[in-house]
């Protein structure tokens, strides 16, 4: 059992190595799926993990057999015979679990609170236009107590004196596409997978980035015009790299530009808006294999684990019977 559980651990070492090719290979919003499902049951995976590892201290004591009517020898001979893994697997348990909340509490407040922030904004058909130098443009998800539940359109006067209107058009079917197919809620779910379990930080990294390929290839649907789009944000990204972001974006927002302005992955956004849709989709199927592998290995070793558990229980049960 315990090989099992430790595998469980280092699961997301792998996922972690084929992130970036996965990112790539696939449509993004398939890409933003596998990618999100993958995280949350890697960082569910690896909580189970610790929780057995810490159960098995608890198993080693005399009150919890007692308790559960066990034998305590066939209990100690069935588990690790150091109180040392147990003693820091529910450390670490407990850490992730308080930080998982914590992030979790964080973010649902930074939602409300931009949702009714953005509600009170003047707009017209969901689009804001602040007095702000500064180019900047955003989505804020809205919330079912605001004024806006659809979400809100944020875009700053320096923004719009940098496009043209055609280029203002993508500008917003991007944004809309991200309120459209609630991006924040694959963010947020990464990026809690990433507290829960840090070595899952590359797959919330590259969740980013494909919501933002998403609403791309959304926008280019709705423009009929993939150089437009791409057009669109390298000159977004230029517009907003030389100001000064006076602009107090929730952290909750998603970006038209990203996270920042900066190379990262504006330049990967615009070589695949060049490519035709979905380029190499079809190029790579060993990386989605391997990625639907290892969650499937996870949930396998969790049932494995978990049977190992019963097993051992009832064994001990019957032990103490006798």
């Amino acid at each position: 059992m315990f090989c099992t559980v430790y595998l469980l651990l280092l699961l997301a070492l792998p996922i972690a190595w084929v992130a970036r090719p996965l990112s790539e290979c696939l449509a993004p919003r398939t890409a933003t799926w596998l990618l999100t499902a993958t995280a949350g049951t890697l960082a569910a995976a690896s909580s189970a993990a610790l929780m057995l590892l810490a159960l098995t201290g608890l198993l080693r004591t005399t009150a919890v057999a007692s308790f559960g009517h066990w034998s305590v020898r066939v209990l100690r001979d069935g588990t690790p015979g150091t109180r040392l893994i147990p003693l820091l697997a529910g450390a670490a348990l407990a850490s992730a679990a308080v930080a998982t909340t914590r992030a979790l509490r964080r973010r649902l407040r930074a939602q409300r609170t931009a949702a009714r922030e953005a509600a009170c904004l003047p707009a017209r058909n969901g689009l804001s236009v602040v007095e702000d130098p500064s180019a900047d443009a955003f989505a804020v998800p809205g919330s079912a107590t605001s004024a806006a539940p659809g979400g809100r359109i944020v875009v700053s006067t320096g923004m719009l004196a940098a496009l043209t209107p055609e280029e203002v058009s993508v500008l917003v079917a991007h944004e809309r596409a991200h309120l459209r197919a609630r991006h924040h809620w694959f963010v947020m779910v990464t990026q809690l997978a990433a507290t829960a379990n840090p070595l899952l930080r590359p797959l919330a990294r590259h969740v980013s980035y494909t919501v933002e390929r998403w609403a791309d290839e959304e926008a280019a649907l709705a423009t009929g015009d993939r150089r437009r789009v791409a057009r669109t944000i390298g000159k977004a990204a230029l517009a907003r790299q030389h100001t000064t972001i006076r602009t107090r974006a929730p952290g909750i927002a998603l970006h038209f530009t990203g996270p920042s302005a900066s190379a990262g992955p504006i330049p990967r956004r615009v070589a695949a808006l060049l490519q035709p849709p979905h380029h190499g989709a079809r190029a790579q199927p060993l990386i989605p294999t391997l990625a639907a592998l290892l969650v499937a290995t996870a949930l396998l070793c969790c049932a494995d684990a978990a049977h190992d558990i019963h097993h051992l229980l009832q064994v001990a049960h019957q032990s103490d019977s006798r």
